[in-house]
């Protein structure tokens, strides 16, 4: 039986994003092992649920201290010397680095390792980047420079990324490593389409943790210049507050908003999918190095048009003026034209939804993405 080490970070995010996965893999009959290393009982239990078995290991996501990373990594070797898998896939910076530097200290005979987009790290703000950050950003690219060589496969999720964080720093890497899969995927059953209902009000949604980089500002100011001139038109916004982030919205900020009825801010819900399908158009002006974000391809899915930005993994999700449409990072202006748009032509709302939901079918199927994503790691299905 080919044992899979699947190494990843906290459980729920493992659970919610590799689900699928996991399920094809015990389906062709791999044993596979979940590497996890924040968790509770309850995500615990989810992923054992689908006959995955679960490792539990010590590492800091946003941590600085190499000490604490290399002690992570020889654990990850211990644990890979005792279940000797003959794959060791691991996604998301940190894994990649310390999971596959264990691996090929353990032996393994097969490491893979997929990059979900650049981050912070590479994301650029309009006032610049902190000093901080480039100097992670330089780190970052050192270990991979260390750790790159010797993968078997660099898995990304879009074209952009490849070009950024390898052609341009000229990290050596094997012949035919690197492989751009495309979106994750989902499974389109959870997510039904439905028509969107045009007695209603028109209702934007944007979905994402309320941080600058995810495009929060340029929704609000948005909001209040539409509202000047159609005050009937909603503004939801579904996320939560990083008040850590020095780029995040402030919980003060957050009440003013809602006070002024600017938003509409339903705090923690377990339902997002079904706020997406009571509005009418999904809006996510992120400038964030995505991969190809994941709250974009379930609205579409549901059957609604996006305005999004025409940055590296947003841009992997419209075709401009068919499903949606793409603006400049930042341009406010622009967010509110396309606004204003649907505002106007109502009936492009369904008309380009249902585009969106053909293009879901076409490029976001799990089972599709699945038989791509086993062919590239050289697994039958």
């Amino acid at each position: 039986m080919i044992k899979i080490f699947i190494i990843g970070t906290t459980a729920s995010n493992l659970f919610l994003f590799r689900k699928d996965f996991i399920i094809s893999c015990i389906d062709s009959k791999y044993k596979v092992y979940a590497l996890v290393s924040e968790y509770d009982n309850y995500w615990i239990k989810e992923i054992q649920k689908l006959g995955a078995e679960v490792i539990k290991y010590q590492l800091s996501r946003s941590g600085l201290n190499p000490f604490k990373d290399l002690k992570s990594m020889f654990e990850l070797k211990r644990y890979i010397n005792q279940y000797n898998p003959d794959i060791v896939f691991s996604f998301f910076t940190k894994p990649v680095i310390y999971g596959s530097l264990a691996a090929k200290l353990a032996g393994s005979p097969k490491v893979i390792g997929m990059i979900e987009g650049l981050g912070s790290p590479f994301t650029e703000h309009p006032t610049g980047q902190s000093w901080k950050m480039k100097m992670i950003r330089f780190f970052q690219v050192t270990l991979y420079r260390i750790v790159f060589p010797f993968l078997d496969k660099i898995i990304f999720l879009n074209e952009d990324d490849p070009e950024d964080l390898i052609n341009k720093n000229k990290i050596f890497h094997r012949k035919n490593a690197v492989n751009v899969l495309g979106a994750i995927g989902l499974d389109l059953k959870d997510y039904p389409f439905q028509k969107w209902d045009e007695s209603k009000d028109i209702t934007f949604i944007f979905v994402a943790r309320l941080l600058a980089e995810k495009g929060i500002y340029e929704y609000i100011k948005a909001a209040k210049l539409v509202k000047a001139q159609f005050p009937d038109v909603k503004f939801k916004v579904i996320g939560g507050l990083d008040l850590e982030n020095p780029y995040g919205l402030s919980k003060q900020e957050l009440e003013n908003l809602i006070a002024e009825d600017i938003i509409i801010y339903p705090g923690f819900v377990n339902n997002v999918k079904d706020h997406v399908a009571d509005s009418a158009v999904f809006v996510l002006p992120s400038y964030y190095r995505e991969g190809v974000p994941r709250s974009t391809q379930e609205a579409m899915a549901i059957g609604r048009p996006v305005i999004t930005t025409d940055v590296p993994g947003c841009r992997e999700t419209v075709i401009d003026g068919v499903n949606g449409f793409l603006i400049p990072k930042w341009n406010v202006d622009a967010l509110v034209e396309k606004m204003c748009y649907f505002i106007e032509n109502p009936m492009q709302i369904n008309q380009m939804g249902h585009a969106s939901y053909t293009m879901a079918c076409e490029k976001f199927d799990v089972n599709t993405v699945n038989r791509k994503l086993f062919n590239i790691m050289g697994l039958d299905v």
